[in-house]
């Protein structure tokens, strides 16, 4: 038995957080998600307060985090696993594995928001990300670049334009949406 929240539960906290996920499923948007083509074969159909919601209940912890990510065959595992990961032991090291093995743009897009996004090496990670041959790991350098763009707009900028040549289906619409906010950021501050 594990102790949760002062409270003895006869589970453990994966097998709690996975109970969580089938109480609050959706089917609609369940099965909107398979019909959208998501890649994992099992979906509960939260959405991501709900998801944030759940992971909020459980402490931040790196153990906890790389099984929710190793179970790639749930996207709320993998959605919510960025979430509980204790952000000041997020290495690099994990941080590449973890983007090698991003299975969607909505995973990609958590991942960095949650996590990538806060730790020191997140420019030289998504400036990596982009000279990938993956067009999922462009996205998510794309979308890493996304939270960095205040810092850096040239450098966004530039690496918008560079991926919106390649005219990549998956990429095409996030590096136009970066190079308009890092033009917008330009041209208000006076650069």
């Amino acid at each position: 038995m594990e102790e949760h929240n002062n409270i003895t539960s006869p589970y453990n906290d994966m097998q709690t957080i996975k109970r969580r996920f089938f109480a609050m499923r959706n089917g609609i948007i369940a099965d909107v998600l398979r019909r959208g083509g998501s890649p994992f074969r099992i979906i509960f159909g939260l959405n991501l307060p709900q998801i944030v919601e759940i992971a909020a209940e459980n402490e931040a912890s790196a153990d906890l985090a790389r099984r929710l990510w190793a179970n790639t065959t749930t996207r709320e595992s993998m959605l919510a696993a960025p979430m509980i990961y204790p952000r000041e032991e997020f290495d690099e090291a994990t941080a590449r594995s973890w983007c090698a093995e991003i299975p969607s743009a909505e995973v990609a897009d958590v991942l960095c928001h949650r996590l990538l996004r806060h730790r020191p090496f997140a420019q030289d990670l998504a400036d990596e990300l982009l000279h990938s041959g993956s067009d999922m790991a462009r996205y998510t350098g794309l979308r890493l670049y996304f939270n960095l763009v205040g810092t850096n707009p040239q450098k966004a900028l530039e690496a918008a334009r560079a991926e919106a040549a390649r005219q990549c289906p998956l990429t095409a619409r996030v590096a136009a949406a970066l190079a308009d906010e890092a033009e917008f950021i330009l041209e208000s501050s006076g650069d």
